[in-house]
């Protein structure tokens, strides 16, 4: 038996992510956005209005980072989502994270969030089903504590994934199969 159920503007799971600029003087924003997706995989769409400072700032600048937020963090993060930049112009400060600038493109990187994609701006998609903030990633940087060798252990990551049913943060991390290759046992 099914249920039906109130409709969703949203699947589970969703990402948490952090999305950073540098303001007109030169501090930090940053904002959560669950909305986002990868086009190909070099290119990022992030579903934002452009009442956002952050969209503001991205246009601006012509650049951003995308930072997956963790369990570590998730006060942090949710933070970034209920408080807005166009009321709030010291809500990284008041944070207590730490940043450094990007030498790649002209946007924050957000120490503690594990990893972290700088991206140059490409457009803005403001038609009924656009897509909002387009970039180019151009770097993807992760912390050595989130790394086995040269690629980036999961369960360590820690990432944190939003619930739009109950309005939930929960926790990444457990592998439980292996793309590409499980589902090749019931190919005839």
């Amino acid at each position: 038996m099914r249920k039906n159920l109130k409709n969703t503007d949203a699947i589970f799971p969703m990402p948490v992510l952090m999305i950073a600029t540098f303001n007109e003087d030169e501090t930090v924003d940053v904002m959560n956005a669950a909305w986002g997706m990868m086009l190909e995989s070099n290119y990022i769409a992030l579903n934002l209005t452009a009442s956002h400072k952050t969209v503001k700032n991205i246009k601006e600048r012509k650049a951003f980072t995308v930072s997956l937020a963790d369990a570590t963090h998730v006060k942090e993060a949710d933070y970034f989502g209920v408080v807005s930049g166009n009321n709030t112009p010291d809500k990284f400060e008041n944070s207590g994270l730490t940043f450094t600038k990007s030498s790649l493109v002209e946007a924050p990187i957000i120490n503690e969030f594990p990893i972290c994609m700088e991206c140059e701006f490409v457009e803005y998609q403001d038609k009924e089903f656009g897509c909002g903030v387009v970039g180019k990633i151009v770097n993807v940087s992760a912390i050595d504590s989130v790394m086995d060798g040269d690629d980036i252990d999961i369960s360590k990551l820690k990432a944190i994934c939003y619930d739009p049913f109950t309005h939930g943060y929960y926790s990444v991390g457990e592998r439980v199969g292996n793309a590409f290759s499980d589902g090749l046992a019931l190919k005839k």
